[in-house]
């Protein structure tokens, strides 16, 4: 027997107008339907129909989790400095972390995600390589200090997530969990009724080698990655790459040119008659207190997050003015990289061996002409470091890529042995020696989950939810009087003793009106109106997503919802 929910005992508080604060449609509908409330900035509480929908995302992933062989775990959330610390996250992470003290004044954080804790638990358990391979998860609450927390649950500084961690002995081992691992996601998420793409993403603070994000396409979503029209390439901007191709021309000797107030690309371009991707764009930025140079096309501008990936754990910030102090080799504005003997030069592929640029002469108000890539500078490292464009070619195929936009619901990593490095997690092998274990790391925003849902399939009236996540399974109306109303809980316990899911508008004093539009609002897969031919003992039967209506007897209704 199912839970037959009444609308008159119900928490929830439909509103009928935006909130002021709110920008995406899940923030918006999220709160007008009742689901959450905001508590602070970046904090929301989970009503109770909005804790049904989370609940029902979280068994979704425990089922799949627990059908590839996963063992279900809660490690605390409330975790000591010292692993953080020696893994070198206590720093990397910086004011992303929740640090506090104890009375004693013992350091502690707010767990972010556990690779570290997960570690230690698996070096106190396991010792043989017959403990292994194991896979572990929790669905817990985490914790990030975001700086600007918006999109209502998208983007909080506490949010339930599903994490997970294999431990095997051996590459080939990893490379089976991180299979199941995809695998089962593609299951989740097909489950969930989720839009997604898979693609090839950099592992940025968590470290490793292999990764994939499973993304939700929507309008709101704060990732941008690129989809190849011509063949199954996609993959998350940062982690795109440029094939280097040296090019073999002939190009005149280096030439000089007068350019008075030219400082920027625009400037120069303009003063020349020539286009900005002639030109030799050169970005200092310190790497860890050090000046590099950076050099890019005139027309591209630097990612700095791709840069920072290439370069961590190296801390990378633009110079400032004062920078440019006692440095006579550094002018301002007309830097080449012609002749910077103490500056490491770090180019984009595009910047290739035999190409020749417009770019600074290392003298104010001076430019220089047929500068040759590996001619007349030497090019130190090169990473693909420029923010990607609509067009660029796909690395795969060649065709132009497609710019999209989307919200990250869940992202696998090849951690390879980083943490067990750290934390000397070694079993005994099979030959009788010490092998080091080898570890795969694999996340999923069981809340994120939620609102991407509510970005995906909502329409102009509502949340519209699968029948996987939604609520409930049918939404009974009572539209008016005393007949109407003991129609519907009639029909609705005889729905719920049939294991069907169901939320009744049972309201007294409320407008048949009111009553539709907030059906429509929260949005529950099929809408049971006893109206006007309740007395005949037929009711109307809607699709909440196609909008199709059909007028049925209550026993036709029951067999059509209980099928």
């Amino acid at each position: 027997m199912a839970q037959v929910q009444r609308m008159s005992r119900l928490m929830v508080k439909t509103l009928r107008d935006d909130p002021a604060d709110a920008e995406t449609l899940s923030h918006k509908l999220l709160v007008r339907a009742g689901y959450v409330r905001r508590t602070a900035a970046g904090i929301w509480s989970w009503l109770p129909l909005g804790k049904k929908v989370l609940d029902n995302v979280s068994r979704v992933v425990r089922e799949e989790m627990d059908a590839i062989g996963a063992q279900e775990v809660l490690l605390p959330a409330l975790l000591p400095k010292e692993p953080y610390e020696a893994s070198g996250r206590w720093e990397e992470y910086g004011d992303l972390l929740f640090r506090l003290k104890d009375r004693k004044g013992s350091e502690y954080l707010l767990g972010p995600t556990h690779e570290e804790i997960f570690t230690l638990l698996v070096k106190d358990q396991a010792s043989s390589y017959k403990d292994l391979p194991v896979m572990l998860y929790q669905i817990q609450t985490k914790y990030r200090d975001e700086a600007r927390p918006r999109s209502g649950v998208l983007r909080g500084r506490e949010f339930q997530m599903k994490d997970s961690y294999s431990f095997d002995t051996t590459d080939e081992g990893l490379a089976e969990s991180y299979a199941l691992h995809r695998a089962a996601y593609q299951k989740i998420f097909a489950r969930l009724g989720l839009d997604y793409r898979i693609v090839s993403a950099v592992s940025g603070a968590m470290g490793g080698s292999a990764s994939e994000e499973f993304l939700a396409p929507a309008a709101a979503g704060e990732d941008t990655f690129v989809d190849c029209p011509a063949c199954d390439y996609a993959a998350n901007t940062e982690a795109v790459t440029f094939k280097l191709t040296p090019v073999s021309e002939e190009h005149g000797a280096i030439e000089e040119l007068d350019t008075p107030d030219t400082p920027t690309i625009e400037t120069l371009a303009a003063h020349l008659g020539v286009p900005a991707s002639a030109t030799l764009k050169n970005l200092l930025v310190k790497v860890d207190g050090e000046i590099v140079a950076v050099g890019v096309p005139g027309d591209r501008e630097v990612d700095l997050g791709k840069l920072g990936e290439h370069l961590a754990p190296a801390v990378v910030e633009l110079v400032t003015a004062e920078d440019f102090e006692g440095r006579d080799d550094l002018v301002r504005g007309y830097v080449g990289p012609q002749g910077l003997e103490k500056v490491r030069y770090i180019a984009d592929p595009r910047v290739a061996p035999g190409t020749a640029w417009i770019t600074g002469a290392n003298k104010a108000d001076t430019h220089a002409k047929n500068v040759v890539a590996g001619r007349d500078f030497e090019v130190d490292d090169y990473f693909d470091v420029v923010v990607v464009q609509e067009g660029d070619p796909c690395p795969s195929c060649g065709t132009g890529l497609k710019l999209d936009r989307a919200i990250e619901i869940g992202h696998i990593f090849q951690l390879g042995r980083k943490y067990a490095d750290t934390f000397q997690l070694d079993v005994l092998g099979q030959q009788g020696k010490p092998v080091r274990v080898t570890m795969g790391s694999y996340g999923i925003g069981v809340s994120r989950a939620v609102a991407a849902l509510a970005e995906q399939s909502a329409d102009g009236q509502g949340l519209c939810w699968p029948k996987e996540v939604a609520p409930a399974d049918v939404h009974v109306v009572a539209a008016g009087k005393a007949l109407q109303t003991e129609l519907a809980l009639d029909v609705s316990e005889k729905l719920g003793a049939a294991g069907v899911r169901v939320l009744v508008d049972d309201r007294a004093g409320v407008s048949p009106g009111v009553k539709f539009t907030d059906a429509e609002l929260i949005g529950v897969p099929q809408i049971l109106v006893a109206g006007r031919r309740s007395a005949e003992g037929v009711v109307e039967l809607k699709d909440r997503r196609t909008g199709e209506r059909e007028e049925l007897t209550v026993d036709e209704a029951i067999a059509r919802l209980t099928a």
